[in-house]
């Protein structure tokens, strides 16, 4: 589990805003303190030093995780051996 950053708002499109401490992968999987999923990475964007990401959320009250801190949990693809 590594830490994603703290929600800010939620989008007029019902996303969640991230301001990201880390920059994810898209796709991975957004849990709260709880390890309770999320969401979906779906997006990042902003400027390189100062980076958001957009959370594509899968819980009905999205509203709640407002200021709350959030992790992702890295996927779980393999790595190819490069030989």
């Amino acid at each position: 589990m590594q830490r994603l950053g703290r929600a800010l708002h939620i989008s007029p499109s019902r996303n969640i805003i991230i301001k990201i401490e880390n920059i994810p992968r898209i796709g991975e999987t957004v849990v709260d303190e709880n390890l309770r999923h999320v969401g979906k990475i779906f997006d990042i964007f902003g400027p390189v030093s100062s980076p958001y990401a957009a959370v594509k959320p899968t819980i009905r009250e999205p509203e709640k995780l407002t200021s709350k801190m959030l992790y992702v949990l890295p996927s779980k693809r393999r790595k190819e051996k490069i030989e």
